[in-house]
């Protein structure tokens, strides 16, 4: 990855600070036990699930039912951001223990440096390339006919390169 691509993407987490939270409040005066009998589960899972636990599939819908809730409600979106190689390499460095932190962060400005200089986005690669050096012996319009389909074939294979068929 180059540093102009976005290195994050979205995903959704599950809640469980807010599912337990709503167990515990929708629950009210009620012991762990019925409360776990209304919901359809144990009563060790709810106390799991009530306390933070993740929950199994079966029992996520069981309870988000006996709390009236969509399932949805319980995800939120957070962006991870994709460690790139070279940010990996650099992790590596400042957490080597044989490293002081500023010869570490030295390191890591002198990689980063040479990376940005070095790395190369996605190769521009020549799709066709054709050298026809029989041209002065081939008949009169023959060389213009073969530059015209040469440079059609070009203009489609470069297409399909670009949109990723080939």
């Amino acid at each position: 990855m180059t540093g102009a691509s976005d290195n994050s993407s979205t995903v959704e987490r599950l809640d469980l600070a807010q599912l337990g939270g709503m167990l515990r409040e929708h629950r009210g005066r009620l012991s762990l036990r019925q409360a776990a009998a209304e919901a359809g589960v144990s009563f060790s899972t709810f106390t799991r699930i009530e306390a933070g636990a993740q929950p199994d599939l079966t029992s996520f819908t069981l309870l988000c039912e006996w709390l009236g809730v969509s399932p949805a409600h319980f995800f939120t979106p957070v962006n991870e951001r994709q460690v790139t190689p070279i940010d990996e390499a650099i992790a590596h460095l400042t957490s080597d223990p044989r490293l002081e932190p500023d010869a570490a962060l030295k390191i890591a400005d002198v990689l980063r440096n040479m990376y940005d200089v070095l790395a190369k986005g996605p190769a521009q690669r020549q799709v066709v390339a054709c050298h026809l050096r029989a041209a002065t012996t081939l008949r009169p319009g023959v060389p213009h006919r073969l530059n015209s389909m040469l440079g059609h074939m070009h203009d489609t294979l470069a297409a399909r390169v670009a949109a990723g068929d080939l």
